[in-house]
């Protein structure tokens, strides 16, 4: 078992998700609340994975959950862009949640391969 907590993509999935707890002050409208709901959920998806990942047994099953993690920053990039889109959050905030969704998407990639 591993301490998730010195894992670099760990710590970078938990910032984005630090972060991504600032974007409901643009979402005040009732009718943004559950895109809301479902990015805050997508996030909180990523850095969650990763540590139960750490806590299995084999590098097979933290290497699946990193997947899950993976999968959850494609979530959290799509729920974004149907956020810009809809403009409940400005381009400029999307445009900086897409760059570090992709840097812990890399990481993640990075992180995979060396459990394989």
């Amino acid at each position: 078992m591993q301490d998730y907590r010195q894992l670099h993509v760990w710590q970078k999935a938990h910032q984005l998700a630090v972060d991504t707890y600032d974007l409901p002050r643009f979402f005040r409208k009732p009718e943004a609340w559950p895109l809301r709901d479902q990015i805050l959920k997508s996030v909180i998806s990523i850095p969650s994975n990763i540590a139960e990942g750490a806590g299995r047994g084999s590098n097979a099953d933290f290497s699946r959950l990193c997947w899950f993690s993976m999968g959850s920053c494609n979530e959290l990039e799509s729920q974004l862009l149907v956020a810009r889109d809809v403009k409940f959050i400005v381009p400029d905030v999307h445009v900086r949640f897409e760059n570090d969704i992709s840097s812990v998407r890399r990481m993640l990639t990075r992180f995979i391969q060396t459990l394989t």
